[in-house]
């Protein structure tokens, strides 16, 4: 018999993808000392280490990487294929994995993806809230959602919402007692709410725009966050400055919770996008979701429908 050179991916990829050799196995439906014997057999019949192990974590050795790397594009193309084989003519089923940061929950997944799985109940869905820049392929994800400059090119985008004015925030209260910033370079006054990019772990320097040309400050503060809800949140609590994107903020502004300043220098960026690899497209399962996407955020915008009569519209 030809040995079966797939043999181990399916556990080599599930460890990889979910960073534990436990994690994996409530993937797969497993016992972790399966999905071990399985890692353990592949590396043998390699020759290499795949993972190097601790009590606390896992993590690819380089040959790890490089076969990730490899073989992950290709197995998303197999999977692909057979879904897309099997599900001709038939309701969309499978597994549908996307990565999406925390400000799109309340935007886009609290209500696109409860009338995604009424509409189709037969694809089951996981929804992985960071903000960190994710590898799509690598870490196994169907589609993402980032804003449109942090999309990479040769992904194909799905316009999710307007372009984003990013916005200098603060309670009435901070602004009462410690005043109004009038330009950027009053920020070294102030009290600034920091941002700590989760994967790089550099600080975020705060973008402005005068007579139509870049300008970058990196404010003082003594309060950072790497998760955009807690700029907000400790915004509203009077504790500095925030630096976010409107359309995260809108409700707290009509509210009168928040108050913008310095907006004559503040930048415009592309919005939010649905994004992935143009191959994936054929998949019924996406097809689906993109579909029930643009279709509830129309409803959304034009007739601004309550959300049991939209779920209603959409599995009619």
């Amino acid at each position: 018999m030809i040995p079966d050179p797939f043999s181990g991916l399916t556990a080599f990829l599930a460890v990889a993808e979910t960073r534990g050799f436990t994690a994996a196995s409530a993937r797969l439906g497993v016992s972790p000392a399966a999905v071990s014997q399985a890692v353990k057999a592949l590396e043998a019949k390699l020759g290499t280490p795949l993972f190097v192990r601790t009590t606390r974590r896992v993590r690819l050795t380089e040959a790890g990487a490089n076969l990730l790397s490899r073989v992950a594009p290709a197995v998303a193309d197999i999977a692909g294929a057979i879904e897309t084989a099997g599900a001709m003519g038939d309701e969309p089923s499978g597994f549908l994995r996307l990565t999406v940061p925390r400000m799109a929950v309340p935007l886009i997944i609290d209500r696109v993806v409860p009338a995604f799985r009424h509409a189709h109940p037969g694809v089951t869905v996981e929804v992985a809230v960071e903000d960190a820049t994710v590898d799509l392929l690598g870490r196994g994800f169907d589609a993402g959602i980032r804003i449109g400059e942090y999309v990479e090119r040769d992904m194909v985008g799905v316009r999710l919402s307007r372009d984003i004015v990013w916005s200098v925030v603060a309670a009435p209260s901070y602004l009462a007692a410690h005043g109004r910033p009038a330009t950027p370079e009053d920020l070294t006054r102030h009290e600034a709410i920091r941002y700590r990019f989760p994967a790089s772990g550099a600080l975020y320097r705060w973008e402005f725009e005068r007579a139509g040309r870049p300008l970058s400050v990196d404010p003082p503060g003594k309060l950072i966050v790497n998760d955009g809800a807690l700029l907000v949140s400790f915004a509203k609590a009077g504790l500095g400055l925030s630096y976010v994107a409107d359309i995260a903020v809108e409700q707290e502004q009509r509210a009168g919770l928040l108050v913008r300043v310095l907006e004559p220098y503040l930048p415009t960026t592309p919005g939010l996008f649905l994004y992935f690899p143009q191959r994936a497209q054929a998949q019924p399962k996406l097809r689906a979701f993109i579909d029930v996407t643009r279709k509830l955020l129309r409803l959304r915008r034009i007739e601004a429908k309550s959300h049991h009569a939209a779920i209603g519209e959409l599995k009619g």
